[in-house]
């Protein structure tokens, strides 16, 4: 019979896996086929150990608080949902109380609540990493918006714009920024090792 505390664990892990249902909130904003939660903090995951890199840092240790710095730092939104910037000028939401009701009592109460704390406080380098990260996720899915031919992400654009000289902290999320806007989302395709630059329809010289 579990006890307790291996209930808490398990609510806790069931809890997580709804963060897959939960849209993001530009939804609202005639654009339907964003990510979701979930997938958001994966690629923010990915975006903050490359700033790392970018930044110089090499030490594992530093590297592991950065990637799971990024992977709690909007798991909160099972319970407080994801508020878009117009909803937040009406909503207040008590994001340190869900972190503290999600993690209190499990496995991962002295990791999770003091990770997700410094996230949201953004004074430490690696909290200013993961939030760039945050934001750079935005841009690059807009970009692939964009690619997809969703004609009204030019009216994001003074946003974007402004999060690039303002509210992004670390010069390599600047340059990353830049590069996110001259990069095609598919060029990678094109890129990567394919039948015509590699296989049976490449060109015999």
């Amino acid at each position: 019979m579990a006890d307790q505390e291996s209930k808490k664990n398990v609510d806790m892990l069931y809890e997580l896996g709804t963060l897959r249902f939960i849209d993001r909130s530009w939804k609202q904003f005639q654009i339907p086929n964003n990510a979701n939660v979930t997938e958001h903090i994966f690629r923010v995951q990915m975006i903050a150990l490359l700033l790392a890199k970018m930044e110089g840092i090499a030490d594992a240790a530093v590297l592991g608080r950065i990637a799971l710095m990024a992977l709690f730092h909007d798991v909160t939104e099972s319970r407080t949902g994801d508020v878009a910037f117009i909803s937040r000028q009406y909503t207040e939401r008590n994001e340190v109380q869900a972190a503290q009701d999600m993690f209190g009592d499990t496995l991962f109460a002295d990791l999770a609540i003091p990770l997700w704390e410094e996230a949201h406080k953004k004074e430490s380098l690696e909290a200013k990493i993961v939030k760039d990260a945050d934001n750079l996720d935005c841009d690059l899915e807009l970009r692939e918006m964009e690619f997809r031919g969703e004609r009204h992400v030019k009216t994001f654009m003074p946003t974007r714009e402004y999060v690039r000289a303002e509210k992004l902290y670390t010069e390599s999320a600047k340059q990353l920024w830049d590069e996110i806007y001259e990069v095609e989302p598919l060029e990678w395709v094109m890129k990567a090792r394919n039948r015509l630059n590699s296989g049976d329809w490449k060109t015999k010289k």
